[in-house]
């Protein structure tokens, strides 16, 4: 890399290039000098890297502002030019819809301003845009109101931009910054306060059931930006470079900035029915996503240090940095910290990851991500985040009641594989008391579940030996052992032994699948059964490929024709489940590989699945594993997936029918007009141009037109499986929720009667001292757990909810997650779910679950 380039990327850190010193004053000179020798040989280079780096490095805009505002003293034509390209880029960002890019422009437009580039009455303009269109939007009869999320986004990019340029603006412009702020305090008083019932990581409710009315997001915003300002717009997490040129910069040329506008949005109808608003909701939703969502599970002291708006500004930074570097694990981490804020803040930095994985409806990443990067700072901080990170882990097992189904999944998922990158370290003692737990308590089922995927990313044995000092444990591990062979043990059936024995011989030979269906039509059915014949060819093709998993596969690609003859409909289907998950029942993980792997064979439908998941023994099991969920799960993410793909591929297919069309339209044309040269001799046409060309010209214009014929055949063939898939899912939500409904409505009455709400389900009696618990570190040198008092008096606690609220709080857990989860695909059938689903029998905590999940507060 060149050195310039080296310079813009490098500049603000501790590094070689600027001799191993953070002195701001030093780089920005050094920068400014080398870019303003390049800037007569590459300025096309340098304004595109610059403002590349300002984007995706944006933690570092003052520093790029200052260097841009001593380029202004310089070379005023170049800045003109970065003024130009960043409006045209706004405008883009604005048009797509790209919150990120929007954000990051504006606040390096308000910096720019600091640095007497950008005049700050072309600043206020551009708030002003975003502010009227954000109060048109939520007026009742101008506006559509379902789009407040964009409306809210926008008022959030002006209050963003405050803690960079505040306190300039207040000098510079001071009337029209309150005629700003009285716009939004207006906004504010006529949007709806936002309800995050169904995206809260903790259930919402006071023991009494009645939602907690905190502040929502931008509500929270507004007042650390009224802190800031009766602060006299001081703070420290936002570096101000620019003070030390000052008396430089002012001498420099002030750009104006070109008018950008907000795009329209969907009509709202005259009046918007539940269905219609909350589908336009959704979608509003979908496109400005809620940035963050704090968990707030330190206790205040361990930030008590940091004005409101320091929190606000160092989330923004954290956040942007694992935007930009979601590719670069390391570089991640190394930029997370080296902020360039003078306190510390850990805490804060454990927090805001685990907002992100925890993050409702998703989060913005694969959550291995988020693993990913909690290693590397664990490693980067050796002294500090590991200790921040146990702490975080107790805080959130202490409120494990409280957690969402999925964020609990996660959370699950997490730890099993952050455990598994330190050999399974952690001081199990602290959380033996959990055995003295019903085996439906919240704390047991999670550290059951986290032993079960620790077995699955290493070994029984080697999970065993981790929990040797609370070996008590053990009793929570999953099963020893494999596989579970009907016919390897001495009191198997004698006739079905020796079917299993031929069947395996026949394998062994290679038969075909054919050869094999004959067999058992002609020598197993007639004489036992069907049963009998899918439960013999079921186990024994099962041990076979038992040895890996791609055994499995082999198996089922070369005999899968075999198990379909003997399971044609649903009925014997769900008998296959169940001799899988029969034949697995030592392995959850094999279990719903297996089945996983049928389905995707077509050897099983999903609303199989779905009816073996709610029969009446997998029921009484849902509060105390994740067997059940994670089959359910895998079965739904399949049928989705496919949808995606379907909706991927027609989108590239009709694309690829414009460009035939424009390829045949464009052959044609030069095969007419080659046609209109033709010459009449004696009445005889005559060819004017070259014959050879001529073939050419029909040969090229026939293949466009097959090649035309030809996508829009593939394209009618995809929209044709579209159309069947569409139909699939709707019969799958709608078989679910059926399931759902009628399983949930008696238990619900019996525990609840017919509450329409009900109050948290954290009656765990257990406490925390959390100032202890991010005390709490393991020891990374010797490679033990330290020893831990915090934990007196625990063991004795126990879980005064009853089995049956517990089913029903469970599961109506997983309704709510459901439907968040797959809400894109679940709204354009919700007329017919509603139908079906919402009737007179339903239970009103049902509904809830069902509608909250889907981003309504109440039944539509």
């Amino acid at each position: 890399m060149s050195s310039w380039r080296t310079l813009i990327l490098r500049i603000g850190e501790k590094c070689p290039e600027y001799g191993a010193t953070v002195d701001f004053r030093d780089h920005i000179e050094n920068c400014f000098g080398v870019l303003r020798r390049e800037l007569d040989h590459i300025e096309a280079d340098i304004l595109k890297f610059l403002l590349e780096c300002a984007e995706q490095l944006p933690h570092k805009i003052p520093l790029y502002g200052t260097v841009v505002g001593l380029l202004n003293l310089e070379n005023d034509g170049f800045v003109k030019k970065v003024v130009e390209t960043i409006q045209i880029n706004l405008q883009g960002a604005l048009d797509d819809g790209n919150c990120s890019r929007i954000r990051i422009l504006m606040r390096f437009l308000t910096v720019l301003m600091c640095c007497k580039v950008v005049q700050p009455s072309a600043l206020l303009v551009v708030f002003e845009t975003l502010l009227s269109s954000a109060a048109t939007i939520v007026d009742e009869e101008k506006g559509n109101p379902s789009w407040q999320a964009c409306a809210d986004f926008y008022i959030t990019c002006i209050l963003s931009c405050l803690p960079w340029g505040g306190s300039e603006l207040i000098e510079q412009v001071p009337e029209e910054v309150e005629r700003v702020i009285v716009g939004i305090e207006a906004y504010l008083s006529i949007r709806r306060h936002g309800s995050s019932a169904g995206l809260s990581v903790f259930d919402d409710s006071d023991s009494t059931g009645k939602a907690h009315s905190e502040k929502d997001f931008l509500e929270d915003l507004w007042g650390r930006i009224q802190d800031l300002s009766n602060n006299g717009w001081k703070l420290d997490s936002v570096p101000r470079p620019h003070l030390q040129f000052e008396a430089q910069l002012v001498a420099g040329k002030s750009h104006d900035f070109g008018p950008v506008s907000c795009p329209e949005l969907p009509d709202s109808p005259a009046a918007l029915s539940g269905i219609a608003f909350g589908k336009q909701k959704h979608d509003a939703e979908l496109k400005y996503p809620q940035r963050i969502r704090r968990l707030n599970i330190f206790p205040a002291s361990k930030t008590e240090d940091l004005q409101p708006i320091d929190r606000f500004v160092v989330e923004e930074y954290l956040l942007d940095v694992l935007l930009f570097l979601n590719g670069c694990r390391k570089e991640c981490a190394s930029y997370m910290v080296g902020l360039p804020v003078p306190f510390r803040y850990e805490y804060l930095m454990a927090e805001t990851i685990f907002s992100q994985l925890l993050l409702l409806p998703q989060p913005p990443f694969k959550p291995v991500y988020y693993t990913l990067v909690i290693i590397d700072l664990c490693k980067a901080l050796p002294g500090a985040f590991p200790a921040v990170v146990a702490g975080a882990v107790r805080a959130l097992f202490d409120k494990i009641a409280d957690l969402d189904m999925e964020c609990r999944t996660r959370l699950i998922l997490w730890f099993s594989h952050h455990l598994s990158n330190f050999q399974f370290i952690w001081p199990w003692e602290e959380w033996a008391y959990v055995l003295n737990l019903p085996k439906w308590a919240p704390k047991r089922v999670f550290v059951q579940e986290v032993l079960e995927r620790e077995v699955r990313l290493s070994y029984w044995d080697k999970v065993k030996q981790s929990i040797e000092n609370a070996p008590a444990l053990e009793e929570l591990l999953p099963p020893k052992g494999g596989p579970n062979l009907k016919y390897s043990v001495e009191d198997a059936d004698k006739t079905e032994l020796a079917f299993s024995s031929e069947i395996k011989a026949m394998v062994k030979g290679r038969k075909m699948a054919r050869e094999v269906i004959v067999w058992m039509d002609e020598n197993v059915v007639p004489a036992h059964g069907s049963d009998v014949a899918l439960k013999v060819i079921v186990h024994t093709l099962l041990d076979i490929g038992s040895k890996s998993f791609t055994h499995l596969i082999t198996v089922l690609e070369r005999y899968g024709q075999v198990i379909a003859k003997i399971c044609p409909d649903q009925e014997k289907q769900i008998l296959l489940i169940d001799e899988v998950n029969c034949f697995w029942k030592n392995s959850t993980q094999m279990t719903a590989l297996t089945i996983d792997r049928m389905m995707g064979y077509r050897l099983i439908s999903n609303l199989a699945i779905v009816r073996w998941v709610f029969s009446p023994t997998n029921v009484e099991l849902f509060h105390t594993s994740d067997r059940l969920w994670e089959i359910l799960r895998n079965a739904i993410n399949k049928t989705y997936h496919r949808i995606s793909d379907l909706r991927k591929e027609i989108t590239s297919l009709k694309r690829n029918v414009v460009s035939a069309e424009e390829s045949v339209s464009k052959a044609q044309a030069e095969l007419d007009a080659a046609e209109a040269k033709l010459m009449l001799v004696d009445g005889e046409p005559v060819v004017g141009e070259n014959p050879v060309r001529m073939k050419r010209l029909k040969a090229s214009a026939e293949k466009a037109k097959e090649e035309e014929v030809s996508v829009r055949e593939t394209l009618e063939a995809k929209e044709a499986l579209f159309a069947r898939a569409l139909e699939e899912i709707e019969a799958l939500f709608l078989s679910m929720y059926k399931s759902f409904s009628y399983v949930l409505t008696g238990r619900l009455h019996d525990a609840f009667g017919d509450k329409e709400s009900h109050g948290s389900n954290h009656a765990d009696g257990m406490t925390i001292d959390l100032e202890d618990s991010s005390a709490m570190d393991l020891d990374q040198e010797n490679g033990g757990p330290k020893k831990s008092t915090s934990t007196g008096g625990r063991a004795s606690s126990g879980y005064s909810v009853t089995e049956k609220e517990q089913w029903c709080l469970s599961t109506l857990g997983y309704v709510k997650a459901f439907s968040r989860q797959y809400a894109s695909e679940i709204w354009p059938h919700i007329e017919k779910l509603q139908a079906e689903v919402s009737g007179e029998d339903a239970h009103p905590l049902f509904l809830k679950a069902l509608y909250s999940g889907l981003g309504v507060p109440t039944e539509l």
